[in-house]
């Protein structure tokens, strides 16, 4: 069976307003600063590398767990899907698909997002990160990873599957194919098309229309 892997962040949804809220009201709380912007610029990495220039690492446990529970509040009612992501999860179905999701977030708000925002997923793992992410992608028989980072391409390759890169996250198209992608879409609007042509190329057997 076709089984398509996606993360989440900046790939399926645009989790940045939520994660500006949730860093604000984490800075009030702990009187610390964090540029806000530059943090929301380059999501993707675990909460302990974004973090770690700004809180303290005596603090940063209880920092991590508290952003976790506030992210609860302020980020999963202002975090929409990104354009293509409800489509592209239909074009795996089309073709008789599994979907996964695959993502560094904490899993239980990662569930809330898909739940929130009704994604038609199979399985959602967290707290995956980069070549960390190969074990599920493996366990779960994915042939493809779609992401935003050169992380999860770094995790494409180490599974041995299929490298699709989108452009909607905080790497550039440059560092995305120095990392080994096999694809650079813009974004993934043009994801369907992109299956079914790959589809047509490959041993996948394509079901019917509607099926």
């Amino acid at each position: 069976m076709l089984v398509v892997a996606f993360d989440l962040d900046m790939t399926l949804i645009d989790s940045a307003p939520g994660v500006a809220g949730t860093l604000k009201a984490l800075m009030a709380e702990l009187d610390v600063q964090i540029p806000v912007d530059d943090v929301t610029a380059h999501i993707g990495p675990p909460l302990h590398h974004l973090l770690g220039p700004y809180v303290p690492a005596a603090q940063m446990g209880g920092a991590i767990d508290r952003f976790r529970e506030l992210y609860v509040d302020h980020a999963i009612e202002a975090v929409g899907a990104l354009d293509g992501a409800v489509e592209s999860i239909a074009a795996v179905r089309r073709h008789g698909g599994r979907v996964i999701v695959v993502t560094g977030k904490y899993e239980p708000n990662a569930v809330r997002h898909v739940e929130h925002l009704a994604l038609d997923v199979d399985l959602v793992t967290g707290l995956v990160f980069g070549a960390g992410k190969a074990d599920v992608l493996v366990r779960e028989g994915a042939s493809i990873l779609v992401g935003d980072h050169v992380h999860d391409v770094e995790g494409a390759r180490a599974a041995g599957i299929t490298s699709v890169s989108v452009l909607t996250g905080g790497c550039s198209e440059e560092e995305l194919v120095a990392a080994g992608t096999d694809v650079v879409l813009a974004d993934l609007t043009v994801f369907p098309a992109w299956l079914d042509a790959h589809l047509d190329t490959s041993d996948y057997p394509l079901a019917p229309v509607g099926a």
